[in-house]
């Protein structure tokens, strides 16, 4: 994992370096030197080569005009240029250093014209918000960004991320004390250590997974959430959809419950102990009736549980009542909210500082929250919070978010902490979609296809690296 750090964190962690005798202008030198390197490998050199370095009056700009000077030194052409006092339209040259402001701006920042340079920003692109992302309009899309000890929640969200470019995180000798942050990026070596293996003499029952979804006219939430399920290692799924008593479009390998329309909350809970796990809402309905057979169920089971869809409406509608039945079950919940879902489960949407939602939610209901996004965040009630930073805009397609759903819950079933498994179910998803092999036209099923070869590749490599490192 990768920690991330608020500006606010990072401003503490400075001034303990500085309580502990590592120099300001020590730091300044180590993290200029770094800007001057990838500036240097960005241009493929540094002969005939000239560089704009927009440098501001804090450390931010400490670190451009030490780079400046490095890159001086080494041969190339050098252009500082004050942030405060800036031309219409930047002089010609090969790269622009963006060291105008860093990860504590406040206010407006109107950049002149570029000229169409490549864009090196060092610790966030000018006019991104360190901690939301939000940046102002106009702000430079930098090709590549070189932050210091560690991510910020700004690289990360918003439109921050885009104009982040490639985000390379360099030590400045810094180290993190423990408990320093609670929030740390997904990689994909976590989620190789925390999938589970299946054992020698494992069999189906061992991670039978109930699922409670779809109605007559939403049989494909339920299908490919059963079938996400499947593939991601489910022994055993069996499928209750209220009101479908058969549907010949259900996967094969699925078991079929058939479910009535009415007082069906009886005939899942009276066999609940036979699953490890329960996926309730994909495709459900939202009609009173539906709803309150949805709070049965989710009062009545004392296994893990994921609430998706229209399960998450079943709760928001039943007011503080039903939010109640959440906070005291037994067992874990996740709740999977997008930000719409959000607003009805809280009252509002998310703020533009993800993290501190995802936490409020997790918080106040005493579950394992899974905010939908771009990034997405998953938080727990004792505050760790983990991003998943690995999906792409393949993924906004209707349906992605039911096999979502399967993928956690046959994780759960797996016996998987909830923590662990929303988080590495939301990096396979996403790492799933990269595997698609165009870059338009993917739709849900296509993640259900993928999923094997996705899981393969990580454990594959994942044991090639450990083997690598005993050598």
């Amino acid at each position: 994992m990768r920690p991330v750090l608020t500006p606010k964190q990072m401003r503490v962690i400075d001034l303990e370096a500085a309580t502990a005798g590592v120099m300001l202008d020590e730091l300044v030198g180590r993290a200029g030197a770094a800007v001057a390197r990838t500036a240097k490998r960005m241009m493929g050199g540094i002969y005939g080569r000239t560089v704009i370095v927009v440098a501001g009056k804090g450390n931010n700009g400490a670190d451009g005009r030490v780079a400046a000077r490095i890159l001086a030194d080494q041969g190339a052409r050098v252009n500082v240029l004050p942030a405060h006092n800036l031309p219409l339209r930047l002089p010609h040259g090969d790269l622009v250093i963006d060291a105008a402001y860093g990860t504590g701006f406040r206010g407006q920042w109107n950049p002149p014209d570029r000229r169409q340079m490549p864009v090196l920003a060092v610790d966030i692109p000018s006019g991104v918000d360190g901690l939301t992302g939000l940046a102002t309009p106009g702000a430079w899309a930098a090709e590549r960004t070189v932050t210091f000890v560690a991510l910020k929640p700004g690289l990360l969200f918003g439109a921050g991320r885009e104009l982040s470019g490639e985000v390379e995180v360099v030590d400045l000798g810094i180290t993190l004390g423990l408990g320093t942050t609670g929030v740390n990026v997904v990689e994909h070596r976590d989620v190789a250590s925390w999938i589970p293996r299946r054992s020698a003499v494992a069999h189906k029952w061992k991670s039978a997974l109930s699922i409670v979804a779809g109605s007559p006219s939403m049989m494909g939430a339920a299908h490919l959430c059963s079938g996400a399920a499947m593939r991601m290692g489910a022994g055993i799924v069996h499928l209750a959809s209220p009101g479908i008593i058969s549907d010949r479009s259900t996967p094969v390998e699925v078991v079929r419950r058939p479910m009535p329309g009415l007082g069906w909350s009886k005939e899942i809970l009276v066999d609940a102990e036979r699953f490890q796990a329960t996926v309730l809402g994909p495709g459900l309905g939202r009609d009173d009736g539906m709803a309150t057979e949805a709070r049965r169920v989710i009062a009545g089971l004392n296994h893990p549980l994921v609430i998706d869809g229209d399960g998450l409406f079943a709760v928001a509608w039943g007011g503080d009542g039903a939010r109640d039945i959440i906070r005291t079950r037994s067992s874990s919940t996740v709740l999977t909210p997008h930000d719409g879902e959000y607003a009805t489960l809280l009252g509002h949407p998310p703020t533009p500082h993800r993290i501190e939602s995802a936490r409020a939610l997790s918080a106040d209901m005493n579950c394992v929250c899974l905010l939908k996004g771009p990034t997405t965040v998953v938080a727990e009630p004792s505050g760790k919070a983990l991003v998943i930073a690995n999906a792409d805009q393949r993924l906004a397609t209707a349906g992605t978010g039911d096999v979502l759903a399967g993928m956690i819950g046959a994780l759960l079933a797996q016996g998987m902490a909830p923590f662990e498994a929303a988080a590495s179910a939301a990096w396979l998803h996403a790492q799933a979609a990269r595997g698609f092999a165009w870059t338009q036209g993917l739709i849900a099923s296509d993640l259900i296809d993928l999923l094997p070869a996705t899981i393969d590749s990580l454990m594959t490599n994942h044991s090639r690296s450990r083997e690598t490192r005993s050598l």
